[in-house]
């Protein structure tokens, strides 16, 4: 397979994203697009992002099928399409180049001379957000990719006209020994993905391996207060910049304070010197770590603190991040992304922050090897909800092997003393709701996958309550 290198083709080479209704897809597309590339891709279905792209004059196809691809010079895609997809089947009969995702983001990373890479387990997108407000209001211009859909640029995109460039890194399939980051930031390392890492140990390794990635005069940004960070700083050879809370770091959080809603505010220590105070709009402790690491990256970058604070104060959150999805009859909804037992956690927690009576947690497990493998650890995760409702498994790339059910977590909150019920359907769940919930309870929808679609169809809904 021929080795591709963005740098060495001409804009008028024809570029085909098999799966671009992703959300990474898509913006890579479009920055491929606007370099001068013939852009063109596929996906099973249409979709938001998919009508945008054709809008702009990207030539979607909804199907895959080797007619697609027939003037395609590259195929780019993710590790989620199956080897036996018609379209990179006759990409390997016709000896096209194909490459996956991590592999053309880690390119379009060289272009920029100050490539910031947001990694860890939990916090990527909010974080990414985050350095990314703060860069803007710096007047930084910065090209953005970020996996969620953040108001303040738009979407998921942001075309910039400078050296900085910021993105995600996730750890997912080593994905992240791809990019080429001149800021490196790791928000913390925890226990997932466990379809394809045997165990913690070999993910540590993962982010070890990322961090010996930042050049000796780039930067890595870590959350001192993470039990793993000593592993990860031992064995790097570039500028160390430490963030926390409990740890004395570079940079540390004091005096942190939740208003009525939850929000924190807090103040920031630079080596021992009060910088200033911080005040979010979002909430959870969790989200104070994450503005840390913004502000400590950013600042390597000699932006202001001034920025970085009124950066931080006007981002209002990323979507399915404690997004505000509407009341009905004092009745709160709120959508969150939580699917691993640590943000599951930190997101209840949040809520307890705000204003309630009860608080409702509409659970979707995300894949059957995270809830098998970490089953115990989420029976505990859901101590702050008062009432737990968990629908059935959502596959994403993976079949059921029968070894796990959505039945086996609410067996196992029960034995925690949780009140914890399973339904397999939406439209049960919502009549459920309909019936029991009351005013002044606080309803979460959580989950990777398309649980959101619940606290729609309450909130769509013209009687009871």
């Amino acid at each position: 397979m021929n080795e591709f290198n963005i740098l060495n083709f001409s804009p008028n080479c024809h570029v085909h994203f098999v799966g671009i209704g992703g959300i990474s897809m898509s913006a890579l597309a479009q920055i491929l697009f606007y370099m001068g590339f013939e852009i063109s891709g596929s996906d099973i279905r249409a979709s938001n992002i998919t009508k945008k792209l054709e809008k702009i004059g990207i030539q979607i196809f909804i199907g895959h099928n080797p007619s697609n691809i027939k003037t395609a010079d590259v195929i780019v895609h993710t590790a989620a399409v199956k080897s036996d997809n018609p379209e990179m089947l006759f990409a390997k009969e016709n000896n096209l180049v194909i490459i996956e995702r991590p592999t053309l983001l880690g390119e379009i990373m060289r272009k920029y001379k100050y490539s910031i890479g947001v990694s860890g387990t939990h916090g990527k997108t909010t974080t990414t957000s985050m350095v990314s407000m703060m860069l803007m209001v710096a007047n930084y211009d910065p090209t953005i990719t970020v996996g969620g859909e953040v108001d303040e640029i738009g979407g998921n995109l942001r075309l910039g006209n400078s050296d900085y460039f910021v993105t995600e890194a996730c750890e997912y399939v080593e994905s992240f020994l791809k990019f080429h980051p001149f800021v490196g930031i790791i928000l913390n390392i925890d226990e997932d993905h466990l379809d394809y890492f045997k165990d913690i140990d070999e993910i540590t390794q993962a982010f070890i391996k990322y961090a010996c990635l930042i050049p000796k005069e780039g930067f890595l940004i870590i959350n001192n207060d993470d039990q793993r960070k000593n592993q990860i700083i031992d064995n790097v050879d570039c500028n160390i910049i430490t963030y926390g809370i409990n740890n004395n770091s570079n940079y540390q959080a004091i005096d942190i304070e939740f208003n009525h809603f939850g929000c924190p505010s807090f103040s920031i220590l630079h080596n021992d010197k009060i910088l200033g105070q911080i005040q979010l709009d979002i909430p959870g402790l969790h989200n104070v770590y994450n503005a840390m690491a913004a502000v400590a990256c950013c600042m390597s970058l000699n932006v202001k603190f001034d920025s970085c604070k009124n950066g931080l104060l006007s981002f209002k959150g990323a979507k399915r991040r404690f997004e505000y999805k509407g009341s009905l009859n004092n009745i709160t909804i709120i959508d969150d992304y939580a699917h691993h037992p640590s943000e599951v956690s930190a997101t209840l927690s949040a809520a307890k922050n705000c204003p309630h009576n009860k608080i409702w947690c509409i659970f979707q497990p995300h894949t059957y090897s995270r809830t098998k493998k970490l089953l115990k650890t989420f029976a505990k995760a859901f101590f702050d909800a008062d009432k737990i409702i968990v629908t059935d498994i959502y596959a994403a790339r993976e079949k059921d092997s029968g070894e796990i059910h959505s039945k086996d977590l609410v067996e196992k909150l029960l034995e925690n003393k949780k009140d914890a019920l399973y339904f397999k359907d939406f439209e049960s769940i919502k009549e459920y709701i309909i019936s029991n919930a009351a005013q002044g309870d606080l309803i979460i929808t959580m989950g990777a996958g398309d649980i959101h679609k619940v606290g729609e169809m309450i909130l769509n809904q013209k009687e009871g309550i």
